[in-house]
């Protein structure tokens, strides 16, 4: 499964400037509100774009067969930008508690280390497996049999940003598909209605921005589609008021008549068949996209599952029922990120207190909705963020960054619940047994999915490129 895209962007330096300016201010007038969409889609055997899909030889999002039998059809990737404190949360440390206020040698990101600190929450045992959890976290620490802990993760940059790019591209420098995209470019998706990869954000903005959820070499069509649950779910995506459905169907007959004209100049340009393939799949996104956002038809033991009454939950929550709703109808990779940032150089008791505050219900919520639809056995759940904090204090009782010991937890599909794998050293600050590095969950997710994370290539540059870089091992303790 790979294909050549050494060559495959060439600019558009060489076009009539003034021509290439008067076709942007038709694409602006024509587009009857498309615009802004991000993500490419293509069907072979519906309306404008036949010549298009006679071009690029296929449906790009059409759904194709895993490597091997699968055990997940989709990713929810639950996201906690900013970085959450395992010792805090899920892996009490004993001796952190034993030696708080004591000082030692340590490197941090910002200013001087303070002296350790224990944790300022609370832990209880739960479930047959015993596993630990705060007390912030009641409400998730109910499902924990459900969970693998991966609890030995580390990185290479200690720096949001590129530690964002590691954990969503696998290199912390940009220029690489994110891991949604390899998933989208190995498997399709189901609904050719809604793009393949959905990305919830949340309204400060990720650090690093699209690189995150890009597409990169890979072609167009396989980069995340930012959602919003509120409002209107993509911007630009709805019809003018003043414009007919008919209407808008016969400017973009002639949109995609002049397009084709365009793109058979320039068959190699995977960036302008992305765009032009917009288009179509926007147009049957306008009814498909908005039924994902209308939370009327949802009983209201639903809405109280996912705390859409309260208005701590809310968000989130609308966030969690999202993603559900999106992978039940076949998409195929939905991130989640979380409202604001778990990123607590200051007062991380009242930072981690209200972000589990705001995501308690709701992740629980999703996991229980999940399990009662009969969706969790096909959907691969993933807790996590970009890298851990300090066992030390720093400012006004906060953590700084840690790259060197850090923990995820999977559930759902294909995950062995109640396992745990690694562990960091006894104050929680470096991955001491059984290592994992963002490859080997890379890896380990697509294993899940049924695609072989050494095969899942693409040809670029000279040489064979994939998720996974040059490393990567599936974590075979924390599969069924």
């Amino acid at each position: 499964m790979s294909t050549d895209a050494g060559n495959r962007h060439r600019g558009l330096a060489g076009s009539d400037a003034g021509g290439l300016l008067a076709r942007r201010r038709l694409l602006a007038r024509a587009g009857g509100g498309f615009g802004g969409v991000a993500l490419a889609s293509l069907l072979a055997d519906e309306g404008l774009l036949k010549c298009a899909t006679a071009d690029s030889g296929h449906d790009p999002l059409a759904a194709k067969s895993p490597h091997f039998p699968a055990k997940a059809k989709s990713v929810i990737w639950l996201f906690m930008e900013g970085a959450p404190s395992a010792v805090d949360l899920f892996d009490p440390k004993p001796e952190l508690t034993k030696r708080h206020g004591q000082r030692i040698s340590i490197d941090v990101f910002n200013g001087s280390p303070g002296p350790l600190m224990k944790s300022p929450f609370a832990f209880q045992q739960h479930g047959e497996s015993g596993a630990w959890v705060c007390d912030r976290y009641p409400n998730v620490a109910r499902h924990v049999d459900r969970f693998a802990f991966v609890k030995s993760l580390h990185s290479d940059s200690n720096d949001h940003v590129p530690a964002l790019y590691q954990i969503n591209t696998g290199l912390s420098r940009p220029g690489f598909p994110s891991a949604g995209s390899w998933v989208t470019y190995g498997l399709g998706s189901e609904n050719q209605n809604l793009p393949g990869f959905v990305v919830l954000g949340n309204n400060s903005g990720i650090k690093g921005g699209p690189i995150n959820w890009g597409s990169s070499f890979l072609p167009a069509a396989y980069q995340g589609t930012l959602f919003r649950s509120q409002g209107s779910p993509i911007l630009n995506l709805a019809r003018p008021a003043d414009l007919s459905a008919a209407g808008q169907r016969r400017q973009l007959d002639l949109l995609g008549a002049l397009n084709r004209r365009h793109l058979d100049a320039r068959p190699d340009e995977a960036e302008l068949l992305g765009r032009i393939q917009s288009f179509e799949l926007a147009w049957r996104m306008q009814s498909d996209a908005a039924r994902m956002i209308d939370f009327g038809t949802e009983t209201q033991s639903t809405r109280s599952l996912y705390g859409l009454d309260d208005e701590a939950t809310r968000s989130y929550g609308s966030k969690c029922l999202l993603a559900r709703r999106l992978v039940e109808s076949g998409v195929r990779f939905v991130q989640v990120y979380s409202d604001g940032e778990w990123d607590a150089h200051g007062d991380l008791a009242g930072n981690h207190s209200s972000h589990c505050r705001a995501t308690d219900v709701p992740i629980a919520g999703l996991l229980e909705d999940l399990q009662a639809r009969g969706l969790l056995d096909e959907t691969l759940v993933i807790w996590g963020g970009e890298f851990g904090r300090m066992p030390v204090s720093q400012g006004n009782d906060g953590r700084d960054h840690n790259p060197q010991g850090f923990m995820a937890w999977l559930a759902g599909a294909g995950i062995k619940g109640g396992a745990s794998h690694g562990e960091t050293d006894d104050i929680g600050y470096k991955a001491v047994i059984d290592p994992v590095t963002v490859h080997d969950l890379h890896a380990t997710m697509l294993h899940l999915l049924g695609l072989d994370h050494l095969r899942l290539t693409v040809r670029h540059l000279g040489r064979d490129v994939r998720l996974t870089d040059v490393a990567g091992e599936v974590i075979r303790g924390i599969v069924a």
